[in-house]
């Protein structure tokens, strides 16, 4: 049971709480629903306008942006760091340690931090092993195993995700240098970066 007091403080200022989540921090946006079973120790930072399903676990350190969706049973560990409007999907795995071992303890200076940007999706059931970057808008496929960075906008599918495509922020397919249907436009410049320009 999340302490009266606590639970009293948060509800005053907009905050969501399910009967049975257990919440330990104050760190949490206005406007942010935590539902049944979810768990959310102190040091954990949840911003404004989050969607955080039953089961979700959040340990001391992460960061998660505001209007993050976090579908049920997904864990975010410490050195977890969430852009805005961000989809995680129901069952993901994010990880913090390349080499676990039951009997080797680490502390927090020993954990490898994932980074995933602004707008970016993680599908049902990926894994996204830690120390890598989902860049702006990057969509990783349902099932996926992520080993390495994920650019701006590309679509990762498979074990070990391969670039599959282009995603746009609206979430449809989108081609190089052609118009999404929203009317924004994925461009490549001389240096080779992808930027998804804002229809005119």
């Amino acid at each position: 049971m999340t302490d009266p007091e606590l639970r009293r403080r948060l509800e005053e200022k907009g905050v969501f709480l399910h009967p049975q989540a257990l919440v330990e921090t104050d760190e949490i946006g206005r406007g942010t629903r935590v539902w049944a079973f979810a768990h959310i120790l102190r040091g954990a930072k949840v911003g404004e306008r989050c969607n955080l399903c039953d089961g979700v676990f959040i340990e001391a350190g992460a960061v998660l942006g505001n209007n993050v969706t976090v579908k049920n049973h997904v864990s975010i560990w410490e050195g977890v760091m969430i852009g805005d409007n961000v989809f995680l999907g129901p069952n993901c795995v994010l990880t913090n340690d390349l080499n676990p071992r039951a009997a080797v303890k680490k502390g927090p200076g020993n954990l490898i931090g994932t980074r995933i940007e602004d707008g970016a999706t993680v599908g049902a059931n990926a894994t996204i092993v830690c120390g890598v970057t989902l860049h702006r808008h990057a969509f990783v496929a349902a099932g996926a195993t992520v080993i390495r960075d994920v650019g701006v906008c590309s679509l990762v599918a498979g074990v070990p995700a391969r670039e599959r495509g282009h995603m746009c922020a609206c979430g449809q397919r989108i081609e190089i240098d052609r118009p999404c249907v929203c009317g924004r436009t994925l461009t490549r410049d001389s240096a080779g970066e992808l930027t998804l320009m804002e229809a005119r």
